[in-house]
């Protein structure tokens, strides 16, 4: 296949071959953080009541999953999930 024959003159194999190598030379881009915000945050992720995120949130248990500035909170869910499993283990 010459590099400027015209996509639509290829054959299906070729198209595939073109394809499958551009997508062998493509970098993988990481997945993304998935963030959540607030105490319903932290409670829907970690699948428990608005009164235990609160208490997992003072007694810092995801303390380095947590950021806050005023009101806000940001909480990063796979970090939080990963800290609250180091922190069962413990026990």
């Amino acid at each position: 296949m010459n590099s400027n024959t015209p996509l639509w003159q290829l054959t299906v194999g070729e198209f595939q071959d073109l394809v499958k190598s551009c997508v062998g030379e493509a970098n993988v881009v990481p997945p993304t953080k998935k963030y959540c915000y607030g105490l319903d945050g932290i409670a829907s992720v970690l699948g428990c009541s608005r009164s235990s995120a609160a208490r997992y949130k003072r007694l810092g248990f995801l303390d380095g999953a947590i950021t806050q500035v005023g009101k806000s909170i940001v909480i990063d869910s796979e970090k939080a999930i990963e800290m609250l499993k180091k922190n069962k283990a413990r026990r």
